[in-house]
């Protein structure tokens, strides 16, 4: 397979600088300060949306060395999950995306509630959410809903 890479187009600035500390998100506000080389304008439109998906890196985990089925977040009271039926960051690469509320837009810095990113983050691309591409009706396992219960508590 070829390869690419890929360049940060912006940065999250938030509280949070632990990696390990995975719940309470539903009430970070963060900033995401875009780079100036795409102009003070870049974001023009952009406050007529609700949310946004924010498009990360998670640069501050290692690159697994293998992708074998585990629990999320090492819990044994759940099952063991491959690699693409999680959403942490042990991914191939490191990718993270999260549709968070837009709270301002200001030039090319973009203030959001919600977003699981901390401090430092490499920002790689930002959507707005609409909700043509949203699905009309979602399954999940039943484990899902209480295991992310916390997640996205204030």
């Amino acid at each position: 397979m070829s390869t690419f890479g890929i360049t940060p187009i912006g940065v999250v600035s938030n509280v949070r600088t632990n990696v390990q500390d995975t719940d309470n998100w539903g009430a970070v506000r963060s900033t995401v300060t875009v780079d100036p080389r795409f102009g003070d304008d870049c974001m023009q439109g952009l406050e007529g949306f609700s949310h946004v998906e924010v498009l990360f890196v998670f640069d501050q985990f290692p690159e697994p060395d293998e992708y074998r089925p585990l629990p999320p977040r090492g819990r044994s009271d759940l099952p063991a999950v491959g690699v693409f039926a999680a959403r942490g960051p042990r991914r191939p690469n490191r990718i993270g995306v999260t549709c968070c509320r837009i709270t301002a837009v200001r030039g090319r810095e973009l203030d959001v509630v919600g977003l699981d990113a901390v401090s430092g983050t490499p920002v790689i691309d930002l959507k707005p959410a609409m909700s043509a591409f949203a699905p009309g009706t979602l399954r999940e396992p039943e484990w899902v809903a209480e295991f992310m219960d916390d997640y996205f508590k204030p």
